[in-house]
C-alpha cells in the first residue's frame, strides 16, 4: 500500500471535504481518502498495483481540487 499527504489550498468547507473523499475514493485501487478542512491536507492510500499517484492527482485536478506542488 502506498500513501501520500498533500496540501490542497482549495479546501474551504465541508462540501469540499466530502467531494474530494467521494470522487477520489471512487478510483479503482484507492483504499482511503481523508480530507481535512482545518489543515487543508488530504491523505490518500492506494494499491500501487491498481493505480498510481498521477491518476489520483489528475482526478483531483479534474474536480478542481489540485494538490499543490
Amino acid at each position: 500500500m502506498a500513501s501520500k499527504t498533500v496540501d490542497v489550498p482549495g479546501i474551504s468547507c465541508g462540501h469540499c471535504v466530502s467531494t474530494i473523499e467521494r470522487e477520489v475514493g471512487e478510483l479503482a485501487g484507492v483504499a482511503s481518502v481523508i480530507a481535512e478542512q482545518a489543515s487543508r491536507k488530504v491523505t490518500i492510500s492506494w494499491d500501487p498495483d491498481s493505480t498510481d499517484w498521477l491518476s489520483i492527482s489528475e482526478r483531483m485536478k479534474d474536480i478542481n481540487y489540485p494538490p499543490s506542488a
